[in-house]
């Protein structure tokens, strides 16, 4: 009997030292499927996601043609591990290799190339909509508040008109049209009646009555008979493109009866007072 243990004994450390064996074989495999993984990883993050996914799907098959070949071992416990800490880096590195990240970084580019268009768009639509401006003040018409009380009961203080300057670009002014026109070329505007049209002779009477080329003008804007005819009193015969002009408050305004004022040239002439906008209750076109 004891010659039978002893040679139990012995098979069981030839045992033992056999899977003792096997299991450093297996460790070193191990190791050495870390390397190789972690290297392809480092490949694969490099190359891009379509060559990572590929790959990928190599490393599982690998894995698991390594697992079906040690199922009758007990070390198939420890393959397990390994395997998901392989699977672990796998994923660490996929977090750190993002293959979305170049889609992200893409659509980032175009939100600020987006953002860069539209401010672009707006600068340019103010810059249109300022010239358009500049264009209907400049050429078209503008607002102008009256002061004063020379052309009353037409217009009265505080009046807001709209001034028309484009009609006298294609047309001269007409008989009874009111006009704005800077008083000596300041930034001050006087706004008038045209009485006399160029080449005509005005003179205005003793009486208060306006001569035309010897004939007395029938009008009805005078508020009152003119107490002063000033340089009128005498026959004047107008130049060409000039106008002779009156206020409807004829004994409260300056204008061309006096040597400051004088006669008004076209080209003097910035618009036609043609629209009232305010007061609301006397809103609308301004009668001659």
């Amino acid at each position: 009997m004891p010659f039978d243990s002893e040679d139990k004994r012995s098979d069981f450390a030839k045992w033992a030292e056999e899977m003792s064996y096997e299991d450093e074989k297996e460790l070193k495999r191990q190791k050495k499927q870390e390397e190789k993984d972690r290297k392809k990883a480092e490949k694969l993050a490099k190359k891009g996601p379509k060559k990572e996914e590929s790959s990928s799907d190599s490393e599982t098959a690998e894995t698991g043609s390594d697992i079906d070949s040690d199922k009758t071992k007990d070390v198939s416990t420890d393959d397990t591990d390994v395997n998901t800490d392989t699977t672990d880096e796998d994923l660490y590195d996929e977090e750190d290799y993002n293959p979305d990240y170049k889609k992200v970084k893409k659509k980032k580019n175009k939100e600020e190339v987006n953002i860069v268009k539209e401010l672009l768009s707006l600068i340019i639509y103010i810059g249109v909509i300022i010239m358009i401006c500049y264009c209907i003040i400049t050429f078209v018409g503008q607002r102008t508040t009256v002061h004063g009380h020379s052309m009353e009961t037409t217009l009265q203080d505080g009046d807001n008109l709209w001034i028309d300057k484009l009609t006298y670009h294609f047309s001269d002014p007409k008989r009874f049209d009111v006009i704005v026109f800077p008083y000596q070329g300041q930034d001050v505007y006087y706004i008038k009646r045209v009485i006399g049209l160029p080449g005509e002779t005005v003179q205005i009477g003793p009486d208060g009555s306006i001569i035309i080329d010897g004939q007395v003008l029938s009008e009805s804007y005078g508020r009152e008979i003119m107490v002063d005819s000033g340089t009128a009193s005498e026959p004047h015969t107008l130049g060409p493109d000039e106008y002779f002009v009156l206020g409807d408050n004829r004994n409260d305004s300056r204008d061309s009866r006096w040597a400051d004022v004088g006669d008004i040239n076209k080209k003097d002439i910035i618009g036609k007072a043609v629209f009232r906008l305010t007061p609301f209750s006397k809103f609308g076109k301004i009668d001659k």
